[in-house]
């Protein structure tokens, strides 16, 4: 099979590599029919990573299942899955407390795309071992596109989960998103579905302002910090300074959530945080805890997540494609055998809209 692995510098390259087997009953292989880049890969394709390359790349997809043990009941072949970043058991303590990033029977930080706690490929791969299928794969709603979804492996539902249980904690809270990719634009999103009073997104980029702007959220370029002025703060940019900015908006006891990945250095402004009294969580996401809560507000109809998809290209495409593109580029394939009802998948045109849905 192939795999698309990291290069030094900002390439990105097909590899061959073995085709993984299943070695007990309850493990699944799925292929990936709709991939795509988390913010992360981003910026280690730039060169910013911690972990010297090469590695398999990739851990968001949407994929066809392609084999089952003997034990695996949670789905069967053809059946069309969101695969989790994380490698999770599904029953240890940690898993059954909703902490499946910390899966205590496999190696810390064991996940798809990095080889920090072992070396489980990458979701980019033609094939996918998944060593825990029950607890790990979710079934994709019916009538969710593939391609729409593609990010529910982590940046959708990691947004879902920035967002969404502190504003039905405190209804109507006012938001700031402080971000620079994906993550942010689905905030905004997600908290317009569910009724953010006022939602400010900052961020220097036009078009991304725009996309915040489709979703009802106001924009800004950049600010300087606003006091008391949001109950909740997301910060999606890996910039400590802006990490800063975004606690020193804060109304007092406000929160801030972080979606991490500071690979350059600096110091949080603690002194003002705790003037203000901050509660600030910087933190991996435990995506398979919340994902079908995630995928049920995505099947809702409330949320747009399509509008953040900025390129479909086919998956021949990828090694060259994606150090070039921005923001969410998916890289789709058909897997279905021959003889077996294919994925419905939308026609994108140019404009990154969907036009009507149509069988491949």
């Amino acid at each position: 099979m192939r795999e698309l692995t990291t290069s030094p510098g900002t390439r990105s390259n097909g590899a061959e590599a073995s085709d993984p087997q299943l070695q007990s009953g309850r493990e699944a292989i799925v292929a990936p029919v709709a991939a795509t880049s988390c913010d992360v890969d981003t910026a280690i394709l730039a060169g910013h990573g911690f972990i010297d390359p090469p590695f398999a790349l990739g851990h968001e997809c949407v994929a066809r299942v392609v084999e089952t043990g003997d034990a695996v009941t949670a789905v069967v072949p053809g059946d069309p899955v969101v695969v989790p970043w994380s490698i999770n058991c599904g029953t240890c303590d940690n898993c059954h407390t909703g902490l499946t990033a910390h899966c205590t029977p496999v190696p810390h930080m064991a996940m798809y795309g990095a080889p920090i706690g072992g070396n489980w490929g990458g979701l980019f791969s033609d094939l996918v071992h998944v060593p825990y299928a029950d607890a790990m794969l979710v079934p994709l709603p019916a009538g969710l596109d593939p391609v729409a979804m593609a990010s529910a492996s982590d940046n959708w539902s990691l947004s879902w989960r920035l967002v969404a249980p502190h504003l039905k904690a405190c209804p109507g809270a006012r938001v700031l998103v402080v971000a620079r990719g994906s993550i942010g634009l689905y905030v905004c999103d997600i908290a317009r579905a569910l009724g953010a009073s006022d939602v400010l997104y900052v961020d220097p980029d036009p078009e991304h302002r725009k996309l915040a702007g489709s979703y009802g959220a106001r924009t800004a370029e950049a600010i300087q910090p606003i006091r008391h002025g949001f109950d909740l703060a997301v910060e999606a940019t890996g910039r400590v300074d802006q990490l800063a900015l975004a606690v020193k908006s804060l109304a007092p006891e406000g929160i801030c959530e972080s979606a991490g990945n500071h690979f350059r250095p600096g110091e949080p402004p603690l002194l003002d945080m705790y003037l203000i009294g901050v509660t600030l969580r910087v933190a991996r996401d435990n995506v398979r805890a919340h994902l079908p809560d995630a995928l049920d507000l995505a099947a809702s109809g409330t949320v747009i997540p399509e509008r953040v998809v900025s390129h479909v290209l086919d998956r021949e495409q990828l090694p060259d494609a994606l150090p070039e593109t921005h923001l969410k580029p998916v890289f789709v394939r058909d897997t279905a055998p021959p003889g077996c009802e294919r994925l419905l998948w939308p026609q994108w045109n140019e404009s990154c809209g969907p036009k009507d849905l149509i069988a491949v």
